[in-house]
């Protein structure tokens, strides 16, 4: 599905966060939104996936306004995985899963037909089959974000939306993760900080600063060390690596 956000901003407390933003995300592809704390990049994730409404302009998804369709319509269409997820409650890794599936039953999912083969597939796409009884509040941090990737695949969403998804993992998990997603064919909007793994990753790139889009567009047009210095005040080299087919970014002390 194709997402677009025309002339998106959101207030809050009279205070502008999000300002005059305008994207397009085609269907399949992995747009990075990038820009330093405080940006906004979160606050236009949760407008982006309806959990907040914009104050001005809206977000098309296949063209229909999103901010039209119901909750339910919504958590069918689009998965989001949150930078901090938490519960208090005593839940297991499967039933943690097993919440993804609401949207599509209305009431906690049993284990029967269709919804128990999507969330088998699902733990097994988030490798976390193995973790199917451990509690919630055992789970490492990486254990707890592949769980809840496993969560919003089990809603069988046509669009990602991901807050930060490789905060918690090593490196080792931080490529695995980005790789699995990529291998998923979704339209998927993910906020990153690591620039290296966005110019792997991603096939377009959203920069933000102060709440506006300052570039937009192909990886190699966006990620320049004039765009570096200039968003996050860093020099840098940005260069093909020699050995990879992507773009490298050398910051300089």
């Amino acid at each position: 599905m194709k997402v677009m956000a025309e002339h998106v901003c959101w207030d809050v407390a009279g205070r502008r966060i999000v300002d005059d933003v305008e994207l397009e995300c085609e269907p399949g592809t992995i747009t990075g939104l990038l820009g330093p704390n405080g940006s906004g990049k979160t606050s236009l994730l949760h407008v982006l996936a309806g959990l907040r409404r914009p104050s001005e302009g809206r977000v098309l998804v296949d063209g229909d306004d999103l901010h039209r369709w119901s909750p339910r319509r919504r958590a069918r269409v689009i998965g989001m995985l949150e930078q901090h997820a938490s519960t208090g409650l005593e839940l297991t890794v499967r039933e943690v899963v097993e919440l993804g599936r609401i949207p599509h039953r209305g009431r906690w999912p049993g284990r029967a037909g269709e919804g128990a083969t999507a969330i088998e597939r699902a733990m097994d796409i988030g490798q976390v089959a193995d973790l199917a009884d451990r509690r919630w509040q055992t789970l490492s941090g990486g254990e707890r974000q592949r769980t809840q990737l496993a969560r919003a695949l089990a809603q069988e969403p046509a669009v990602l939306v991901l807050d930060e998804p490789t905060n918690h993992l090593d490196l080792g998990h931080q490529i695995d993760f980005l790789r699995t997603v990529r291998g998923l064919g979704l339209t998927t909007i993910a906020a990153l900080h690591d620039l290296d793994l966005a110019a792997a990753f991603c096939d377009r790139l959203v920069v933000m600063d102060s709440g506006r889009v300052v570039a937009a567009g192909p990886v190699e047009e966006v990620l320049t060390a004039d765009l570096v210095k200039q968003v996050y005040g860093v020099t840098a080299q940005v260069d093909r690596h020699r050995d990879a087919d992507r773009l490298q970014v050398v910051w300089h002390a």
